[in-house]
């Protein structure tokens, strides 16, 4: 882990002698990426969307007939959160809960009677036995979780990220769209600390799953921290690619 971890830096500080990027490259890495990324978390949680489908929605405002509304309204909901996020990293904003569920009402377009809203109802995820938080103990864990986060000092920052993602995860303070949310947050925070955001692919989703597993059942946050690393080093390699092409 210490090797990826040091190798992540070390890209990232050839990607800094890189910078600044032209509005040109920054549109490139953006829209290729926000479709890619929109796709794959999405399809994560179930849309049956393509790639192409996915693309044809968010670039072109096309409807999919054979599709239903909540999948294109959930394409739509996830762009407009993930366009949301970078406004706040522009703006130098710090996570809290007020954003957690800013965060949330736009990733859950298709269903106005439940976001940006806690859950009310105990849920349990299925195929696992993972225990989540009473929804009386949601607005607690979640505060609890972010004074953690703002205070923790014994992790690397991408260790604290994984663990972050993983916590909130089991909270599960929503009835739908935790997964998304979780994955924005953990973008959120790359970025806003100087890293580019990841995309976790759908067909990496049993890694992704066992990575949680792992957590809940060991407690072990390793898996996740790798597989973010991997992810990392993959796309923090494309930025440089494609800028060192251009340039």
């Amino acid at each position: 882990m210490k090797e990826k971890l040091k190798e992540i830096e070390a890209l990232k500080t050839k990607l800094n002698t890189l910078r600044p990027f032209t509005k040109a490259e920054l549109k490139r890495f953006n829209e290729e990426f926000m479709i890619e990324y929109t796709y794959d978390s999405n399809a994560i949680e179930g849309s049956t969307f393509t790639l192409e489908e996915t693309s044809l929605v968010l670039k072109e405002n096309i409807t999919i007939a054979e599709k239903p509304l909540n999948e294109h309204l959930s394409a739509i909901g996830h762009k407009e959160a993930y366009f949301y996020i970078e406004n706040l990293i522009k703006e130098n904003h710090e996570l809290n809960e007020n954003e957690i569920l800013n965060i949330h009402n736009l990733v859950l377009m298709d269903k106005p009677q439940d976001k940006g809203k806690y859950r009310n109802v105990p849920v349990k995820i299925l195929g696992t036995t993972t225990k989540t938080s009473e929804p009386y103990l949601i607005k607690p864990n979640i505060e609890n979780l972010l004074l953690w986060y703002q205070n923790e000092d014994n992790l690397s920052l991408i260790e604290k990220i994984a663990l972050f993602h993983l916590k909130f995860e089991t909270i599960h303070p929503f009835l739908d769209g935790n997964g998304r949310t979780g994955r924005l947050i953990l973008n959120f925070e790359l970025m806003k600390n100087g890293y580019v955001p990841i995309n976790i692919k759908y067909k990496d989703k049993r890694k992704y799953y066992d990575a949680f597993k792992s957590y809940t059942e060991n407690n072990d946050f390793s898996e996740m921290t790798s597989l973010i690393c991997d992810y990392l080093i993959e796309e923090i390699n494309k930025y440089i690619k494609i800028k060192e092409n251009l340039i």
